[in-house]
């Protein structure tokens, strides 16, 4: 199977289903673009495996997809024999393992993220659809996030050595999945979880109940507007501890880093800006005020920067 198809089908993925995400790595260099991608596309990979398990009778079969994912990484990064297909998992597995192995990512990070993974999936030893504690949520998104900050550490590159870069990379990674939580709440509660700490929204007096009431109604109540601004609170005392990281990151990854930073961190303005509204709607961050950001970070950085957004996006 070529390697360059592999790669273009990760950019497909990383064009198609991550908007905010794809813009940045618009504003990497070329020669690291595919290895994110193929990040990108890999844990897109497994993210739909997982959603797939909420369907009846899918969850067995789906634990067995990632079982079977962790074992032909593990077989390619040891080049021991593979099955080859020429499915979309043998591409992203391939592309990703090369990209592995190109920047020497510590493959702990990958057996991290699957294991947060395997939480999500009904009726598994690991399975959790609440959370009662932030430290509880933090377990999880040690691997279904931080990791994820990891794992593109290598390809970004550092001008530090990049242990002293890794506690920021972890700490964006779970600002952007909080942010997630924070605008997915209302398609979360359709497949019956909270990623919510119960412990901080019951400082303000509401439970899962209260907020399934609001996704049936599409109506944000007064204590859940005010448990949701709380959050938001914490959510950007995350981005203030991971964003000084970015400085750590070599000079020409950086424009790339603050644009997706700043995206994620509008998607925050934009719930506020909705009044908390989020269990009718999915804050969205508008598309003139993404290519405004994207571009200040290029005028910031180089001004030669500016002709990337003219690239097809597919």
């Amino acid at each position: 199977m070529p390697l360059d198809r592999a790669y273009r089908d990760c950019r497909r993925i990383a064009a198609a289903h991550g908007r905010t995400y794809f813009l940045a790595t618009r504003l990497l260099e070329p020669e690291r673009r595919p290895a994110v991608h193929a990040l990108y596309a890999f844990a897109r990979l497994v993210d739909d495996i997982v959603d797939a398990s909420d369907a009846a009778g899918r969850a067995a079969e789906s634990a067995a997809q990632l079982d079977r994912i962790e074992h032909e990484l593990r077989a390619r990064l040891v080049d021991a024999p593979v099955e080859e297909s020429d499915g979309r998992e043998a591409r992203v597995l391939l592309a990703v393992s090369d990209t592995i192995r190109r920047y020497s990512i510590a493959a702990d990070h990958f057996w991290v993220f699957l294991d947060s993974m395997r939480m999500d999936i009904p009726g598994g030893p690991q399975y959790r659809d609440r959370y009662a504690t932030m430290a509880e949520l933090n377990d999880y998104m040690r691997g279904s996030a931080a990791a994820i900050g990891l794992q593109l550490l290598p390809v970004l590159g550092t001008v530090v050595p990049v242990a002293d870069a890794e506690p920021a990379a972890a700490a964006l990674g779970e600002a952007f999945q909080l942010t997630n939580f924070l605008r997915d709440i209302g398609e979360d509660l359709d497949r019956g979880r909270v990623y919510l700490p119960a412990d901080e929204l019951a400082a303000f007096g509401v439970d899962a109940e209260l907020l399934f009431h609001c996704r049936e109604s599409g109506r944000t109540e007064p204590r859940v507007r005010r448990a949701l601004a709380h959050l938001i609170a914490i959510n950007r005392g995350v981005y203030r501890r991971a964003v000084p990281g970015i400085d750590l990151l070599t000079p020409r990854v950086r424009p790339a880093i603050r644009t997706a930073a700043a995206l994620y961190g509008g998607i925050l303005d934009e719930i506020e800006r909705a009044d908390y509204e989020v269990f009718a709607r999915r804050a969205v961050v508008p598309q003139h005020r993404r290519l405004r950001v994207a571009a200040r970070e290029c005028l910031s950085a180089s001004p030669r920067l500016l002709p990337i957004f003219g690239e097809p996006t597919n």
